[in-house]
C-alpha cells in the first residue's frame, strides 16, 4: 500500500516556515539592539513651524474665502468675510492676515456659507522655509539627546527619501501626561498607573532629499547618542 506523501510535506512546509520565522525574529531583534544602542529612537514626531492663525474677527458666516491650502498669504492680506448673523442689515468684517512673515496655507477649516464663532481658528499657514521637526521623546531616554546630535529623520509621507536633520533645542520642561494608563503589555506590572512624560525636542532640518514637508506630516526620528 503506498505511503502518502502529505504529512511529510506538511513537516518540511512547517520547518521551514518555522526556520524563516526564527530568522526575521533574529533580523528584528538585531536591528532594534543596532538602533537602541546608537539612537534614541521615536515616532512620537512631526513636521512643525511657526504656526500663523488666521481667526475669526467676529461670529457669523464666512464669505469670500481664499484661505484654501497652498494658497501664499501676506501678512494683513484680506483673505475672506464674516457677515454678522441678526435681524435687519448687518454689517460684513474683513479677515486678515496676521504676523509679519509671508506663508503658506496648511490647514483650511472652512469654506464660504460655513458658520463661526469670533476667535476661531479658520486656517493656518507657516513660512515653509522656516519648517522644523518637533519630537517627544520619553522622559527616560531624554539624557541621551544633546543639542548638536545628528539626527536620522523618515517621512510616512516619503518613505524612500533619506531626512537628516539636527537638535536644536531639548525644552527643559515634559510635554504633559500623554498617557495615564498605558495599555495592556505596555505598563510596568510595578507602576501600573505611571504617567508617561515626554520632553519635546526642536529639530532643525538639514537636508530634505527633494521631500516637500509640510507642517503636521508625521515622521519617525533617530537620534544619534553621544
Amino acid at each position: 500500500m503506498a505511503v502518502s506523501a502529505t504529512p511529510r510535506v506538511s513537516r518540511v512546509l512547517f520547518i521551514l516556515v518555522a526556520a524563516l520565522t526564527v530568522m526575521e525574529t533574529a533580523s528584528f531583534a538585531g536591528t532594534y539592539l543596532l538602533y537602541s544602542r546608537h539612537y534614541v529612537t521615536t515616532d512620537n514626531a512631526q513636521v512643525d513651524g511657526d504656526k500663523i492663525e488666521i481667526n475669526a474677527p467676529v461670529s457669523g458666516a464666512v464669505d469670500d474665502w481664499a484661505g484654501q491650502p497652498g494658497a501664499v498669504v501676506q501678512p494683513n492680506q484680506v483673505v475672506g468675510r464674516i457677515q454678522m448673523l441678526g435681524s435687519g442689515a448687518q454689517p460684513e468684517r474683513v479677515v486678515k492676515v496676521p504676523g509679519q512673515s509671508t506663508g503658506t496655507v496648511a490647514v483650511d477649516e472652512v469654506v464660504d456659507g460655513s458658520y463661526v464663532t469670533k476667535g476661531a481658528e479658520l486656517a493656518a499657514a507657516y513660512d515653509l522655509s522656516k519648517i522644523y521637526v518637533t519630537a517627544r521623546v520619553e522622559d527616560y531616554d531624554i539624557g541621551a539627546v544633546q543639542p548638536g546630535a545628528m539626527v536620522d529623520i523618515h517621512a510616512d509621507a516619503f518613505p524612500d527619501t533619506p531626512v537628516t536633520g539636527v537638535v536644536q533645542v531639548v525644552q527643559n520642561s515634559t510635554a504633559g501626561n500623554f498617557t495615564i494608563y498605558p495599555p495592556a503589555g505596555i505598563a510596568d506590572p510595578s507602576q501600573p498607573q505611571r504617567v508617561d512624560q515626554y520632553v519635546p525636542v526642536k529639530i532643525a532640518l538639514l537636508a530634505t532629499g527633494g521631500a516637500r514637508l509640510v507642517p503636521g506630516m508625521d515622521v519617525t526620528v533617530h537620534i544619534r547618542k553621544p
